[in-house]
């Protein structure tokens, strides 16, 4: 079950990373105007997507003026958000994607799109979404039904990429 685990996440990888390439890259400029500027990258994970906030802070290789976004937290305008759900319709994730949108935050979002948005979700309030394309689990259990969905280990790989390339940007800067 492991190697069949480890050949889908292997290919979940390739997938995002060939079509949401320019995402990352959009979504990396984005956040390297915080850190290239007064700003501070602020990190915001919903339930489990809290591992990529905690990576960004707590990891061996911190992102540079990386933070958790907290209620406490007053944002400026050199700011910059990376927001993090599960699905585009997650109501918590929405609640602060309005809140940012009111105060004039840009922000980036990682999150699955599913059809019932009902128009609006973290890939249409965002200014930069990328797609984590996870709509079911990975692998097929005895009763058809689709197990192993491990949206954590694909933000972080989207995180990770977004990271490698605000430092790119930040060491031509």
């Amino acid at each position: 079950m492991l190697k069949m685990f480890s050949t889908q996440l292997t290919g979940l990888f390739k997938r995002l990373q060939e079509k949401e390439e320019y995402s990352i890259e959009d979504g990396a400029r984005l956040l390297a105007q915080a850190a290239a500027g007064q700003g501070k990258i602020y990190l915001y994970g919903t339930r489990e997507m809290q591992a990529i906030g905690l990576e960004a802070v707590y990891g061996e290789e911190p992102l540079q003026t990386a933070a958790i976004l907290t209620n406490e937290i007053e944002l400026e305008a050199a700011d910059r958000v990376l927001l993090v759900s599960r699905y585009a319709n997650d109501a918590e994730a929405l609640g602060i994607a309005r809140n940012l949108q009111e105060k004039g935050i840009p922000f980036v979002a990682i999150s699955t799109v599913r059809g019932e948005t009902d128009g609006e979700g973290l890939d249409t309030l965002a200014d930069v979404h990328i797609d984590l394309r996870m709509t079911k689990g990975l692998l097929p259990d005895d009763t058809g039904n689709r197990v192993g969905y491990p949206t954590s280990i694909a933000a972080l790989f989207v995180y990770f990429g977004l990271k490698f390339t605000i430092e790119e940007i930040l060491e031509e800067y």
